[in-house]
């Protein structure tokens, strides 16, 4: 390699990370102030909009995991990314994951901690999604839920998506969880669109389903009918999120 084109590598490679370094302090500042404007208790399961939509998450999860020929979480070791206060983590249990093989990582600190101090018994880091302190092909499984929404910066997005595809195995598969649409009362997250999500993964088989109805609908509906919510949220038409399965080649 020429010393003019590792120049020019070396220089797009710190554009990439001061991107990266002004992305993650503007998230940092976003959910410092969410932590004061939502209550904490907004995202709980005793919400019936939560209940339902996280059953409706876990069946479809169920689906696919089916689908794709896996009938059991024993001995498959999880990543989950940006995987807040451990709160999948726990559910993966309940499928029959093993505790010493569930692994999470999120970037900020009170979330580790309260994630660490809920479950002792799993690995969970504190580090840069774009970043991932472990060994090419470790996961058998990685999951993301609504981490790229979140994520504003493209030379970020693709960094983390570059990641999760180097730390799974070859045939591995990623669960991903997200909207696609955008919230017009908060412009600190934009939607993934199919189309970007086919940018982010090239050469993988890529499985997408609409799911979750738009939440504004959801927690209107959800207290006063669960088969009224159930019903809507078949249609697809409502729903705002994409689940699929990303599986590696």
């Amino acid at each position: 390699m020429e010393p003019t084109q590792k120049a020019a590598i070396t220089t797009d490679e710190g554009l990439v990370a001061k991107a990266s370094d002004r992305e993650l302090e503007r998230i940092r500042s976003v959910y410092a102030r969410r932590r004061k404007e939502i209550c904490r208790d907004r995202y709980s399961l005793l919400n019936p909009f939560d209940l339902l939509s996280m059953q409706e998450r876990e069946e479809g999860i169920v689906a696919l995991l089916r689908a794709s020929g896996i009938q059991s979480l024993t001995g498959q070791r999880i990543l989950d990314v940006g995987c807040g206060r451990g709160n999948l983590l726990r559910r993966l249990l309940e499928l029959g994951a093993e505790p010493g093989l569930l692994h999470g990582v999120d970037f900020l600190r009170e979330y580790v901690h309260e994630a660490r101090r809920l479950s002792p018994h799993f690995e969970i880091l504190q580090c840069n999604a774009a970043q991932l302190p472990f060994a090419n092909a470790s996961f058998e499984l990685v999951n993301q839920s609504t981490v790229f929404s979140s994520i504003l910066c493209p030379q970020m997005k693709q960094g983390v998506a570059s990641e999760m595809l180097r730390v799974l195995k070859p045939g591995g598969s990623m669960f991903w969880y997200d909207f696609f649409v955008d919230n017009p009362r908060n412009s600190d997250v934009r939607g993934v669109r199919k189309q970007e999500i086919y940018r982010l993964y090239p050469g993988c088989d890529i499985q997408l389903s609409r799911i979750t109805l738009a939440p504004p609908i959801g927690r209107f509906v959800a207290p006063y009918s669960s088969l009224l919510y159930d019903l809507l949220s078949r249609t697809k038409i409502l729903c705002t999120h994409y689940l699929g399965l990303i599986k590696k080649k």
